[in-house]
């Protein structure tokens, strides 16, 4: 295993240690991402039979660092070296409550730290001392889960997840981004255990619900948090999309499944975050706005305005942003029904001109969720929708070019119209504004100065304003 120790920062770290006389290893994600032949991370463990927080200043002074974080209440410390942060830890056991995931820890050797430890796979060691450096210490075959792509725990699963339950979160994390599956006894435990996770905080469950939605195929995650009864605990809004009705032969697709299928189409066509968020949230309005019609079936008028309407309460439950964020999914949320209707050929300039208004640089996203929302089976159908995306980017593109919709200002200020008619801040001020703006998404004058301050003075005379 000498051949992932080519950094100079191992050998430094050996040294180190053989000065202060402790043993070290390197551990977790760096050994784990090295052997599967990940790109090497910038975050690095290493364990020692000892105090963590000595061995990182010994370090800190061969290395000439201004600077130790110390955490005395982990018994941990952190260096920053070039582009890489190397976190130190004495090997420790650890004993839960049941109430709670913050253990009581004890020093001990590294045979108990890798025990205690959430999977094999984040149990293998490569030592770093002298007498057997670059040796792998593998008691419980993490490597050979590596290879057979398994997620499996080291000791019992179900008291590994009752004792941490965010462990279950990171499952189904490693799941979805390595694409390894789960031990049937391992996923049994998380179904058993999936009540527990209501003692995790909002902040470490979303941070690992963000993970599974960044990573290649979040379905595989996502379906794995369904499941295994979890998601309906933290985000219910989501799993209430799941389900099937019929009434009189007529049936609705499942919008939990349709919504992991449009999820998984946009990953392979972006890679933004917060677009990837839009897709999920798509049509989180749908169970709020289901209604079945004896002549038209199942329906769900509106479900994009009370769609929007949720994601602000959302986003705070799951403590995301509330900030531009949040608004740029709303807007998605809100607009993603809007472009699929702008391929009819009698579609206004206006119509195209109001979508360019309302969704301003976004609007590349917007069609990337609309072209990702066709999760037909009928090959036909997706090939025609698909073709209808390219009249409306066409569309858009023309209409664009030539009035400059996108990201609008208004050629007429208010401290123009105020000027202008000498009045003061006012409703008419608002009034003309709100004309001007209507005229030229309406097509009636072009988006310049000229037509604009032109229409200003008619609208002005209509109010018995009079030019200074």
């Amino acid at each position: 295993m000498k051949k992932y120790l080519k950094n100079k920062i191992f050998e430094i770290i050996s040294n180190c240690s053989a000065e202060i006389n402790v043993d070290s290893y390197v551990i977790g994600g760096f050994v784990r991402d090295s052997i599967i032949g990940l790109k090497k991370p910038k975050d690095i463990d290493i364990v020692c039979v000892g105090s963590g927080i000595n061995l990182a200043k010994n370090v800190s002074k061969r290395l000439k660092l201004n600077k130790v974080q110390i955490f005395k209440n982990f018994g941990t410390a952190m260096i920053k070296y070039n582009d890489l942060e190397i976190e130190f830890v004495g090997a420790r056991k650890e004993s839960y409550s049941k109430d709670s995931r913050n253990p009581t820890v004890k020093k001990t050797s590294l045979d108990e730290d890798q025990k205690r430890r959430d999977f094999t796979i984040n149990t293998i060691a490569i030592s770093l001392n002298k007498n057997s450096y670059g040796e792998i210490i593998d008691p419980f075959e993490g490597v050979n889960d590596i290879k057979r792509k398994v997620i499996r725990t080291p000791l019992d699963a179900h008291l590994t997840y009752f004792d941490d339950p965010l462990r279950m979160m990171r499952a189904i994390r490693f799941s979805s981004q390595l694409n390894f599956e789960i031990e049937k006894k391992s996923l049994d435990s998380i179904i058993q255990n999936s009540k527990r996770i209501k003692i995790i905080s909002q902040e470490r469950i979303t941070e690992e619900l963000n993970k599974i939605i960044k990573s290649n195929k979040p379905s595989v995650g996502l379906n794995l948090l369904f499941q295994t009864n979890l998601l309906k605990y933290f985000f219910s809004e989501l799993s209430d999309l799941q389900g099937v009705e019929i009434i009189h032969g007529m049936r609705h697709k499942d919008n939990f499944f349709h919504t992991l299928k449009v999820l998984d189409n946009l990953s392979l066509t972006s890679n933004k975050f917060w677009l990837r968020w839009a897709a999920l949230l798509h049509d989180i309005g749908k169970p709020a706005t289901k209604k079945f019609d004896e002549n038209n079936g199942w329906t769900f008028h509106g479900h994009e305005y009370v769609g929007s309407k949720m994601v602000p309460k959302v986003f705070k439950k799951l403590k995301l942003p509330l900030n531009e964020k949040m608004k740029y999914v709303q807007k998605l949320v809100l607009l993603h029904l809007r472009p699929i209707g702008l391929s009819k050929e009698i579609v206004t300039d206006s119509a195209i001109r109001r979508l360019l208004f309302e969704c301003g640089n976004d609007i590349e996203d917007l069609l990337l969720l609309c072209e990702a929302d066709i999760t037909s089976k009928n090959k036909y159908k997706v090939l025609k929708y698909l073709n209808n995306f390219k009249i409306v980017r066409k569309k858009i593109e023309d209409i664009e070019k030539r009035d400059k919709i996108r990201n609008w200002q208004p050629p007429i200020s208010g401290q123009k119209i105020m000027k202008t008619f000498n009045i003061k801040p006012s409703k008419e001020v608002g009034d003309i504004k709100n004309k001007i703006r209507e005229s030229i998404l309406d097509g009636d004058i072009k988006n310049n100065y000229e037509d604009a301050y032109k229409l200003m003075l008619k609208i002005g005379n209509e109010m018995g304003l009079i030019k200074v």
